[in-house]
């Protein structure tokens, strides 16, 4: 892993803390304390280990779930939007391009690895959630990335044909996919990001080839 593991009793307070500010509601707190944690253990323990879990376990049954839900997603992604920022300095995009899938309307998991990326003095083209496919093909040929990351959230819009077609039309490409709605197996040339770290890992190097 690109940083160590969050110790046991760390997780625990970090998870009550952040839950605790979701659930009232209060996405400000969420936005300090994501950016908190990161400072203190970095963005893929604080993902892998407090982020994740917590928006695993809700599960949007009823409509106040869903309002700690949207706040806690909302706090996450200004706190990791605001890590290892500089005012007037943009990092370079390294040749790496972050998109949605098409449809796709989640992209926590993206602003999470533009943040990891910020970690490590790199820096990427992120163009959000919901990116139709002629979209994406078009900023291919206009930003001329080395790296594609596409993520789905759902398997409604993880449809692995299409992204194992739109690999073989840029075979000079690396493409991955990444988030859990990928469970159709990709096939070559494209390969799957289990999680964060792996996410990094792969960007990185990619930029050093």
């Amino acid at each position: 892993m690109l940083t160590d593991p969050m110790p046991a009793d760390a997780v625990q307070t970090a998870l009550k803390r952040v839950f605790l500010a979701a659930e009232d509601l209060d996405g400000n707190r969420v936005a300090a304390l994501t950016r908190e944690l990161a400072v203190d253990w970095g963005v893929p323990a604080l993902w892998e280990q407090v982020c994740r879990p917590l928006l695993a376990g809700l599960s949007g049954r009823t409509a106040a779930e869903v309002a700690v839900e949207h706040a806690l997603a909302e706090g996450v992604r200004v706190g990791l939007d605001v890590h290892r920022r500089e005012p007037g300095r943009s990092l370079p995009t390294g040749g790496v391009l972050l998109a949605g899938a098409e449809q796709e309307a989640h992209s926590l998991g993206l602003h999470a690895l533009a943040a990891a990326l910020r970690e490590q003095g790199r820096g990427c083209l992120n163009l959000g959630p919901a990116l139709p496919w002629p979209a994406l093909t078009s900023a291919v040929y206009r930003a001329r990335p080395h790296t594609v990351v596409l993520w789905s959230q759902t398997p409604v819009t993880g449809r692995a044909y299409r992204l194992v077609r739109f690999a073989r039309d840029f075979s000079h490409l690396r493409v991955y996919g990444a988030g859990p709605g990928w469970i159709e197996p990709l096939a070559a040339p494209v390969g799957h990001l289990a999680g964060l770290p792996a996410a990094v890992a792969a960007c990185l190097a990619a930029q050093r080839a």
